[in-house]
């Protein structure tokens, strides 16, 4: 009985190591491929999976979760005969873990040496100044090509990124003179366009201030017109009211219109810029005396009777004879002289 005891526990332990060794766990983020007897037969997905003991086994431990690869900095010459120095990332993910694991030997260094061919292929083909201000472009052809490329092999590039452009250091130089020269070329040219700009503003300015100019003296000079009319009708309805009575014999309406001119005339007398010192070898008598009739003409305006001591105004009715003007002047004071009078 002893022996077959243990017999039956050796058989028992060999069961739970079959058991155990056709367990398989598989971590996420990885795939694993079963070969039966090195031959691939299926991939095993994360989680609990079992496989036949001793006859299948674990072949490639594929990671499937995205990965980086670093491109190394390397010379390429643009087709302008420029030498840059290039350096770039790439980022892929394994979709076919079988693929990747028997089509292709060392995947990253494969992928290496793809995305560095490619990357001198499309730089190379175009100018320096296309290929620093395309960057995106460049990326754009690189992502497609290397993906395309590495399609057969189970992987998806996701990007490939160009992380720096170097040129040399003379042409960096240039390329600061180059832009400085274009940038001071763009400020003169912004510069004359301001100064053309104001050019036209002033001169659009002057017009409107000729114009408004022009518009003003022609309103003035209408209305200039315009009130020597109304003072022409005025003065001629004043004479033709004057006429109307020296012709009916009024003397007041003629004392008025004397004493009226002759203040007038000397008060421009007085007024001559080139005269300091005025002398009147005359009496002025004229002058009171028409102030005189002045007084009678108020008088008669405003109705006054003599009620002060003083005369009536008479007037002339109609078909009597014109009476004598008194004489104007003034008691105490010799006559004025005939004929002109010195100033």
């Amino acid at each position: 009985m002893l022996g077959l005891d243990i017999t039956v526990i050796v058989v028992v332990v060999i069961a739970i190591l079959v058991l155990f060794s056709g367990i398989k766990t598989v971590p996420q983020g990885f795939a694993f491929t079963v070969e039966r007897f090195g031959r691939y037969t299926r991939t095993l997905t994360p989680g609990l999976n079992i496989i036949v003991p001793f006859v299948d086994r674990i072949g490639r431990k594929i990671n499937i979760m995205e990965q980086v690869l670093d491109i190394p900095t390397q010379e390429v010459i643009t087709r302008d005969n420029a030498s840059v120095s290039a350096d770039a990332v790439s980022f892929y993910q394994v979709l076919n873990a079988a693929e990747a694991a028997y089509q292709v030997s060392d995947l990253e260094q494969a992928l290496l040496n793809l995305t560095m061919t490619n990357i001198r292929s499309v730089m190379g083909s175009m100018d320096l100044d296309e290929l620093l201000s395309n960057r995106d472009a460049i990326n754009d052809r690189l992502l497609r090509v290397v993906d395309q490329a590495a399609a057969p092999w189970g992987i998806k590039i996701t990007r490939v990124e160009i992380k720096d452009i170097a040129p040399p250091l003379d042409l960096v130089e240039a390329m600061g003179r180059q832009m400085k020269a274009e940038r001071e070329k763009r400020a003169d040219v912004l510069e004359a366009e301001g100064s053309r700009n104001a050019q036209i503003l002033r001169a659009e300015g002057a017009k409107q201030s000729a114009i408004l100019e022009a518009e003003g003296r022609r309103d003035a000079a209408f209305r200039d017109a315009e009130a020597r009319e109304r003072l022409a009708e005025a003065e001629a309805k004043a004479t033709q009211m004057l006429s109307t009575a020296i012709a009916e014999g009024d003397i007041t309406a003629i004392n008025y219109f004397v004493a009226q001119k002759y203040t007038e005339a000397l008060g421009q007398i007085a007024s001559a810029p080139n005269q300091k010192v005025i002398l009147m070898p005359l009496e002025a008598s004229s002058l009171i005396g028409s102030l005189g009739g002045i007084g009678a003409i108020a008088q008669e305006v405003f109705g006054k009777d003599g009620g002060d001591g003083a005369t009536p105004v008479a007037r002339r009715t109609p078909g009597q004879p014109p009476r004598q003007p008194r004489s104007t002047t003034t008691p105490g004071y010799p006559a004025a002289p005939q004929g002109d009078q010195e100033t």
